[in-house]
């Protein structure tokens, strides 16, 4: 589904180099509105990048990224307008430190969408209640376990009312045992028609959650399908090999 028949991500030849080193090696991906699109691959096959380049986190070097059918890397674009239909979500949680859970989640809503105190505090009890930390609002996050912080670092990015929402590796820094909370508010917001990218290790997840999963080595889309069938039957020699591994 898309909006207007407009994608919510379309990613064309897309270039990323540091230095000499070419990480992403003209990447071409379409992610739809509603839709969930998980990416998985090794350490080092430029998964994240990807993702860094899709709200423009890191400079692409060439190629061409729409969001909702606008150019994101025209020198004219508003960014700050574009990033925020975009939430994103890291392995680090990336939390302020100093500031409460509340603060943590009202500070950008006050400052980027305009919202009053009061608005921004609704709109943050909503969200911290939606992900299950809502009695975790007067909390530092250096109080909270490293689960809270990831469920509480979602609810900031929705906070944001964005479109479409990135993750990048969001379970992986977690002790396993706090993994399946931070799995089960995704599964949530995938179920509520939220459009997802999702760089990922979590097989289970992308086989029962995913509508196209993305398999990556070495800078370069290698295989992409149904999450059932890739994982079940890869077609290509190095995603087989990956996969041996890691299921």
């Amino acid at each position: 589904m898309t909006t207007n028949g407009v994608p919510a991500i379309e990613v064309a030849d897309l270039h990323k180099s540091f230095g000499h080193v070419e990480v992403l090696k003209g990447i071409d991906l379409t992610v739809d509105t509603g839709q969930v699109v998980c990416v998985i691959g090794p350490s080092g096959s430029g998964k994240s990048t990807l993702l860094r380049c899709v709200n423009r986190l890191e400079e692409p070097t060439s190629g061409k990224i729409l969001v909702e059918g606008i150019d994101i890397l025209d020198p004219e674009v508003d960014l700050d307008r574009v990033r925020a239909r975009i939430g994103m979500v890291f392995q680090q949680f990336n939390l302020f430190p100093h500031l409460t859970v509340l603060r943590n989640l009202t500070i950008a809503q006050q400052r980027v969408l305009g919202r009053d105190k009061d608005e921004a505090a609704e709109v943050a009890r909503h969200n911290l209640d939606r992900v299950g930390v809502g009695e975790k609002i007067d909390a530092y996050p250096a109080h909270l376990s490293g689960g809270q912080q990831q469920r509480v670092a979602i609810a900031r990015s929705l906070s944001m009312n964005p479109d479409m929402m990135l993750f990048d590796e969001p379970t992986s820094a977690l002790d396993p045992e706090l993994v399946g909370d931070v799995l089960d508010v995704m599964r949530d917001l995938a179920h509520s028609g939220m459009t997802m990218m999702v760089v990922t290790h979590e097989m289970g997840f992308a086989r029962e959650v995913g509508d196209d999963l993305i398999f990556m080595d070495d800078g370069a889309v290698v295989e992409s399908g149904n999450p059932r069938d890739v994982l079940g039957e890869p077609q290509h020699e190095r995603t087989r090999a990956f996969l041996s591994k890691v299921l």
